[in-house]
């Protein structure tokens, strides 16, 4: 498995992955622009690729909080569901973790979905703890 940094040429090759974990389909067109858009703002993206083939990646979002200092925030973690239970994930979680600190961060935050017990208990695992609530109001 290689762990890759996805430069702006690439960032479409993330849009089928993330396609299977939208709760609400959002389209090929809308992701793409979307992320075209991320990758201006501080955000990153590393793709797991094997032999050639993406088959896990996770975003980053880089910043300043008054709470927590320099953080980044894990968004969108997903493996490829022929790929899952392999350890692939945490492997991922241990990159970022390890990139985090080169680059003089502090601290990782992340969101998951309340009904999403699984990545709850993952998370955990890996030595995350549960803080708060994340709201949500579609303007």
């Amino acid at each position: 498995m290689i762990f890759e940094l996805l430069p702006s040429e690439r960032i479409h090759l993330v849009v089928p992955l993330v396609q299977t974990m939208e709760k609400e389909p959002i389209s090929e067109a809308v992701l793409l622009d979307r992320f075209r858009e991320m990758i201006q703002q501080n955000y990153e993206c590393v793709g797991v690729f094997l032999e050639g083939q993406l088959i896990g990646l996770a975003g980053m979002w880089f910043c300043t909080r008054h709470y927590s200092g320099r953080s980044v925030e894990i968004d969108h973690v997903v493996v490829g569901k022929a790929f899952r239970g392999q350890g692939i994930g945490q492997k991922l979680v241990r990159w970022i973790e390890r990139y985090a600190i080169s680059k003089g961060y502090e601290t990782i935050e992340l969101n998951a979905y309340v009904e999403n017990e699984l990545s709850h208990k993952f998370y955990e695992k890996q030595g995350y703890e549960k803080l708060g609530f994340h709201f949500l109001k579609s303007l």
